[in-house]
């Protein structure tokens, strides 16, 4: 298998994931890389009239992931740990996510993403640590 349909792969399973109906996330993946965008919705918003946190953790964790997924091809990580730190309120437009690999030793990988809003502005930031897990990447989890 060749990497870019690893890639390919990988794109086809994040959206086949039940939770991605509700957010309708785009996903890109590369080597070490990934870049993740979400249009903003009012049904994302907390009483202050902006995003929720949880969804800047979902789009900071997931471009991290799959940037640290893209390095393996035989079975899925799992995020071990990851810290946000949360930098401007979003209420329109769209954010978008770009996560890189910063470090690749055996069982561990750590990652870390960037969240940008419209006008390209660093509205937060994220680092993680992935770990292989015993689960194969195959097409009973949405890997075809």
């Amino acid at each position: 298998m060749g990497h870019r349909d690893h890639y390919r792969k990988l794109e086809k399973m994040y959206l086949s994931a039940p939770c991605n109906e509700y957010y309708s996330p785009v996903l890109s993946v590369s080597h070490g890389a990934a870049e993740l965008i979400i249009e903003v919705r009012k049904d994302f918003f907390h009483s202050a009239g902006s995003v929720h946190g949880s969804v800047y953790f979902k789009a900071l964790d997931d471009a991290a992931f799959f940037a640290a997924n893209s390095l393996v091809e035989d079975v899925l990580v799992l995020t071990a740990d990851f810290n946000v730190h949360l930098a401007l309120p979003v209420s329109h437009g769209r954010i978008k996510a770009t996560g890189k690999v910063i470090h690749s030793s055996g069982n561990l990988l750590t990652a870390g993403s960037l969240l940008f809003d419209s006008e390209g502005r660093e509205i937060a930031r994220g680092t993680g640590s992935f770990v292989r897990s015993k689960i194969k990447l195959s097409s009973g989890i949405g890997y075809k």
